[in-house]
């Protein structure tokens, strides 16, 4: 099975790529498992948080060179690509803008639109062995996977910009170092670490998680008069659900909240 999903107690879902699937993520016998589960877990009103790992050595290596070599012979290289980018986008789009918590456990090297699709997630636990290439422009291409988005609004434009001209590779260390991941661990506590953190961001209510994962990624696209607005009808919003009459009377009676699975119940 090249993909599948446990789901566990807190409404975390861990969907693991097996090895083959994780050395060739984005190939059609792989990646549409891979987009069935992760469709089936969005869908799934228990679910709160997602976590996305792979096996062995990489985590997502990206698209494969041999099927770009197949399609350059054939002829049809550049369909292949639209093809290609086009599952992925808007898979990456969905995990942006979903109510669900991502976190991306890197058991390994995360390469091309594997990149991409760790940087989409929320939060990045990092496995000391993992590597984070730059492989691009070695192949003569621009990058894609929305790392042109997401890697500057972690790590700062310049060092994005480095990453790609200089073709780099980070060491988990340096990933660590400059943002892109958010903290390391060893291969044994990278899963339980990474259902950790799901468990933790994904207990708070539906439009916490939903309203504040919009409003970050527009911050830095909007004029300040636009994000105060935009804050304002997310919040108008959240206030006449359940989840708020609970906020409200958990504080007042200092106590943890327990908020709604869905904002149906």
């Amino acid at each position: 099975m090249p993909v599948s999903t446990d789901m566990l107690e807190g409404g975390v879902a861990v969907i693991t790529m097996s090895s083959a699937a994780s050395k060739n993520t984005f190939s059609t016998t792989h990646f549409t498992p891979l987009l069935t589960n992760l469709e089936m877990v969005m869908a799934n009103p228990s679910c709160r948080a997602v976590v996305i790992t792979g096996t062995g050595d990489f985590f997502s290596s990206g698209g494969n060179i041999d099927d770009f070599s197949d399609a350059i012979d054939n002829g049809d290289i550049g369909q292949k690509v639209q093809e290609m980018t086009g599952r992925l986008h808007p898979l990456l789009l969905k995990i942006r803008t979903s109510e669900k918590i991502f976190v991306c456990a890197m058991n390994g090297s995360a390469a091309g639109g594997g990149l991409g699709l760790a940087l989409s997630c929320d939060y990045r636990v990092c496995s000391h062995e993992a590597k984070i290439p730059s492989a691009f422009f070695r192949l003569g291409l621009s990058p894609d996977g929305g790392m042109t988005w997401l890697l500057p609004r972690l790590v700062g434009n310049q060092i994005a910009r480095k990453f790609f001209f200089n073709s780099e590779v980070w060491s988990a260390e340096q990933a660590l170092e400059y943002g892109a991941v958010d903290e390391l661990t060893n291969s044994e506590q990278l899963i339980p670490r990474s259902i950790e953190v799901a468990r933790e961001w994904g207990k708070w209510s539906l439009n916490s998680r939903k309203g504040t994962k919009q409003l970050l990624d527009a911050s830095t696209s909007t004029f300040f008069e636009t994000q105060l607005q935009f804050e304002q009808s997310l919040m108008v919003a959240s206030s006449q659900t359940k989840d708020f009459v609970e906020g409200v009377r958990s504080f007042k009676n200092r106590v943890d909240p327990v908020f709604n699975i869905s904002e149906e119940e």
